[in-house]
């Protein structure tokens, strides 16, 4: 049975595109990771993000925890609009009412209310039975059914729970007013199959499923907490509960992006679908790698810096002739402006020639030949060409030697509070010998700015990135930048361990990059982003509407 040959909760076809609930707990689960956690000012933004994404149910915390808790919970109900604001709380009566307290400026208020059910968390957890449990859930349910507008019950540890106290639980539950019923994966243990086969004996033997929406929430101890969470919406699951980028205990929360985009490129298959503008997944993702300082993997689906990118030869010489070969979706679709085509050891002519052309460089076919014997040489000394090593090798220089501008002398004076200075020293290939000195915003700003008085080149930043290379205190970093001057963004990436030398000469990659191209071809007219391969460059080979299901 394929998940669209499933019944829907009140036992009739499927529909075409059946509504799934996205319940997001990045605030909560996913904060509770060690290295995730937000004050409350970023708690509030990351809030809005979320709202902003389309989310239904934002779980913004457990009120009980803590008054910092409290305090984020209820300012993040007061300030949403369209989303129904959830918190978290025991089977107490302490933990409902603090919980109702702070979700009291809701436009629209969830009690999310969780108990263990599991013989080893009753045995060795709570110490309590099978009756037990189940009279503390009732009481705590009948408690908030009162006190906020939906209530969701999640029976911990439900699929180590033997299914017949599962069913009785939430018949319970059901009766005693719960409107949604969670079946978590606590520890993720299950596999897709037998998730799948729980949710379908649940809503055939919970007396009232044809009244309350069934969830999912899936941990990846085994990494399987998409493809698990996947197999209970198959399964008749209406709601599912994940995070931004996955984050959450031990291993990690079901990913949110990766959830939302399995349902809408295999719609069909699936027969159901989200509410979430999908095109905001990339920076909401971004943002909370930046509120957190935890960067997303690169190889990451969906939100990662290569879930869009190519290097090899025969993909990136697919992609130029039809994107829908080796991408399934748009890089429009989850927030990126473009696909990049990655110049390396493994890439080919196709792509070489893509990328010149795009720098302003067209080369006659002996030209070429001399061209990528010497690429690939370079190649196999760097992990990435960039454009700048590509417009000197088209120039006949030498990529490791690239100028004209070359920084001799930095000096950087930071005041808390105040503006940071930057006094530098330039020297250009022609015997020029130039210094300056500028206040800035930051020390980065300040670098920037003096490197403008001293070349004349206006640069606005657009993108700046950095990350660590190695660990420990002498750890060197990667800046990498993109800069907007005239009509065009220019990129240029350093590597130091003082991190502002590193945006200095980054800065000044870029600097070079204008002049070489200036002199090269005076009259030129401005290029295309550097380093990517925009939309309308692919738009004679679109990805197929069965491939995008946009």
């Amino acid at each position: 049975m394929t998940p669209n040959d499933t019944t829907t909760q009140d036992g009739g076809a499927a529909a075409a595109e059946a509504h799934v609930r996205i319940f997001d707990t990045t605030l909560r689960d996913g904060e509770q990771a060690p290295g995730f956690s937000l004050d409350r000012r970023a708690k509030l933004r990351m809030a809005q993000a979320l709202e902003s994404l389309g989310v239904d149910v934002l779980e913004a915390g457990f009120p009980q925890a803590s008054p910092d808790d409290f305090a984020a919970v209820a300012e993040i109900a007061r300030t949403l609009v369209d989303t129904t604001v959830c918190g978290l709380s025991r089977c107490l009566p302490g933990d409902v009412d603090t919980t109702a307290r702070a979700l009291e400026k809701a436009r629209r208020s969830r009690i999310h209310l969780f108990l263990s059910t599991s013989p080893l968390h009753r045995e060795h957890k709570l110490g309590m039975s099978k009756a037990q449990v189940l009279d503390a859930a009732v009481a705590a349910i009948e408690r908030a059914v009162g006190l906020c507008d939906e209530v969701e019950f999640s029976a911990e540890d439900a699929l180590r729970t033997e299914p017949e106290f599962l069913a009785e639980i939430f018949s319970a539950a059901v009766a005693a007013g719960a409107t949604t019923l969670n079946a978590p994966d606590t520890v993720g243990y299950t596999t897709p199959g037998e998730i799948a086969a729980l949710f379908t004996w649940l809503r055939q033997h919970v007396v009232g499923a044809e009244r309350v929406v069934f969830s999912s929430h899936c941990h990846d101890d085994l990494g399987l907490a998409v493809a698990n969470s996947l197999a209970a919406i198959g399964a008749g699951a209406r709601q599912v509960e994940c995070t931004i980028n996955g984050i959450g205990e031990r291993a990690g929360n079901a990913a949110l992006e990766e959830i939302v985009m399995a349902l809408k490129v295999r719609g069909a298959y699936y027969g159901a679908d989200t509410r979430i503008d999908t095109r905001r997944l990339v920076p909401t993702s971004r943002l909370l790698a930046q509120l957190t300082g935890q960067p997303v993997p690169r190889n990451k689906a969906i939100v990662g810096d290569n879930a869009f990118a190519h290097e090899s030869g025969i993909h990136q010489h697919g992609m130029l002739k039809h994107r829908g070969t080796y991408e399934i979706m748009r890089p429009e679709d989850v927030g990126l402006a473009e696909t990049r085509l990655v110049l390396g050891k493994h890439s080919g002519r196709h792509a070489l020639r893509q990328r010149l052309a795009a720098l302003g460089h067209v080369l006659e076919e002996r030209a070429m030949d001399e061209l990528f014997a010497r690429f690939k040489t370079l190649a196999d000394r760097k992990r990435e060409v960039t454009d700048e090593d590509l417009e000197a090798l088209a120039l006949g220089e030498d990529p490791e030697a690239a100028g004209p501008w070359r920084l001799t002398r930095l000096d950087i004076t930071t005041h808390l509070g105040g503006h940071a200075a930057a006094a530098l020293e330039l020297t250009h290939d022609d015997g020029r010998r130039a210094a300056e000195a500028a206040l800035g915003d930051g020390p980065v700003d300040a670098v920037l700015r003096a490197i403008e008085r001293v070349t004349g080149q206006a640069l606005t930043l657009t993108d700046f990135a950095v990350h660590a290379i190695g660990e420990g205190g002498d750890a060197q970093g990667r800046v990498s930048l993109s800069a907007r001057h005239g009509n065009r963004d220019w990129r240029g990436q350093a590597v130091s361990t003082d991190i502002v030398e590193a945006a200095a000469q980054a800065a000044l990659a870029v600097v070079n990059r204008i002049e070489r191209q200036a002199a090269a071809d005076p009259a030129a007219p401005a290029l295309i982003t550097a380093g990517a391969v925009r939309a309308d460059d692919l738009s004679a080979h679109p990805v197929p509407a069965q491939e995008t299901h946009a």
